[in-house]
């Protein structure tokens, strides 16, 4: 059985919330077989600052969804995207 490592773009609510404690929290919602394996941080716009972590998921747990539902169910979370998955 493969993993694939999938790049997200998560995007706080506002530039006034935590992102370490935001990361806390992503980690922490990761649904069974998902790891976090780093976080990259992006300065978007106005000092708000978007997460990147890079998710490591069997290959056989259906892609990315289960974890773009759990990082959007986080509290302070507004947005979650893909920005680059592959193989490994």
């Amino acid at each position: 059985m493969g993993k694939v490592a999938a790049k997200m773009k998560v995007m706080p609510q506002s530039p006034e919330i935590d992102l370490d404690e935001l990361q806390e929290r992503l980690e922490e919602s990761l649904p069974e077989g998902g790891k976090i394996n780093g976080f990259e941080r992006d300065e978007v716009a106005f000092g708000l600052v978007a997460l990147l972590p890079t998710v490591i998921v069997p290959d056989d747990a259906g892609g990315t969804e289960a974890i773009e539902e759990a990082f959007t169910n986080v509290d302070g979370v507004e947005s979650v995207a893909v920005e680059n998955v592959g193989r490994i």
